[in-house]
């Protein structure tokens, strides 16, 4: 018995040994990469990152949360910083809390269209703030991922033709001193509020209106609470895709070229996304009952740019920025 025994340990903790000695070769998984947004599975974003998730597979795997399941609106970076996440979808807004030098490109009217945004981030220009963010932060920005044009979505029937228009309206913004001060530069009472409150908030008159691009006010459903659409086209809307530089440094140069090439695929691919169902969700909103028009948009970007010009924000711009962004 006592023999046996003896054996069967022995056989054991042969057995565990060989498996030890293969554990490594079971165990060296690919790299995992948690992503957090804000933005719904339902979300063309959503569909973005699947498709980007795809274009890394065979060297990463990734784990996507939306909805804000992970972290809530405005702590992603910090979770990056921490290493509690590897990759996310950052507001500009958010970067400008820790470097006001990005406040610039929060700033309204600022950018065109879509390609006006995609041309800046691909350019010698851009460099200057992606080095900052990487230096001082440990964030590579892989690129902008255009969600659409912020427009104001009212629940009162009040024409809006101008800034003071808006006077005494409360117009919920995303927290953060660049989403309040683009509200106060439009005109209104800015109101802070998580995204996934809005709705609730318009439903029961804590907030008058909101600021989205169409499809978000489509895949929110704010338009059940809406009464009106004011095509100010304020803001071209976009976040940063990002990754720590802990994982981009950990990559080889090949590999680091596929991960950039499959984001820049995947950002193409929601930005020609986003452009047609902003196109098609003008007509459905009319269709459904709400009054959409386009104000003095004149009026509307003097004041805005003037408002900037004169604010602490545009102290941190670096020198000549505007400028270089306008010119391309």
């Amino acid at each position: 018995m006592t023999l046996n025994t003896k054996r069967r340990q022995v056989l054991v903790g042969t057995g565990l040994a060989a498996a030890m000695v293969g554990f490594p070769a079971i165990a060296k998984d690919k790299p995992k990469l948690r992503f957090s947004a804000v933005f719904s599975d339902q979300d063309i974003r959503a569909q973005m990152m699947k498709k980007f998730a795809d274009g890394i597979k065979d060297d990463f795997v990734f784990e996507g949360f939306y909805g804000g399941t992970l972290f809530k609106q405005g702590t992603e970076l910090v979770a990056l910083q921490r290493g509690n996440l590897e990759m996310s979808n950052i507001a500009p807004q958010d970067m400008s809390k820790q470097l006001p030098a990005w406040s610039i490109v929060t700033a309204g009217y600022l950018f065109r269209d879509a390609a006006h945004v995609s041309k800046f981030f691909r350019s010698e220009e851009a460099a200057e703030l992606k080095k900052m963010s990487e230096d001082k932060l440990g964030v590579k920005v892989l690129g902008p991922t255009y969600y659409g044009v912020r427009q104001l979505g009212l629940k009162p029937d009040r024409k809006i033709m101008t800034p003071a228009d808006l006077k005494g309206i409360k117009l919920r913004m995303p927290a953060g001193d660049a989403w309040q001060f683009l509200g106060r530069a439009l005109g209104a009472d800015p109101t802070p509020m998580a995204y996934a409150e809005v709705y609730t908030g318009l439903q029961t008159g804590a907030i008058d209106g909101q600021d989205n691009p169409l499809p978000n006010v489509e895949n929110m459903k704010f338009y059940e609470v809406m009464s009106q659409i004011v095509l100010t086209s304020h803001l071209v809307a976009f976040d940063l895709l990002t990754v720590t530089t802990k994982v981009w440094d950990q990559m080889s140069p090949d590999t680091q070229k596929k991960f950039q090439a499959a984001a820049d695929s995947a950002m193409d691919f929601s930005t020609a996304k986003h452009l047609a169902r902003e196109k098609e969700l003008a007509d459905s909103f009319a269709e459904k009952g709400l009054k959409l028009y386009t104000p003095d948009l004149d009026a509307f970007r003097t004041h805005v740019q003037k408002e900037y010009l004169a604010s602490d924000l545009s102290k941190h711009w670096i020198p000549g920025m505007v400028d270089k962004i306008n010119a391309l």
